[in-house]
């Protein structure tokens, strides 16, 4: 991700998955961005990936910062 405008794309799809509550994005510009997913529950790993590539880009980093941590 480049710009907010990435920004907004990757946050309307993954706003749109059932039980996304907020999504905040620390943008890298020429890097690697981070996504925070806020939701009440679980939110399916796969439908997180489809949205993420739907808006055109792919995700990064080890499996374990990709999951669902509780607060």
């Amino acid at each position: 991700m480049t710009c907010s405008h990435c920004v907004s794309s990757v946050t309307e799809e993954l706003t749109a998955l059932d039980g996304v509550e907020n999504v905040t994005v620390d943008l890298n510009a020429g890097g690697t961005s981070r996504v925070t997913i806020h939701s009440a529950g679980p939110i399916d790993s796969d439908a997180v990936k489809a949205a993420v590539e739907e808006a055109g880009y792919t995700l990064a980093g080890s499996p374990a910062s990709r999951h669902n941590i509780p607060h």
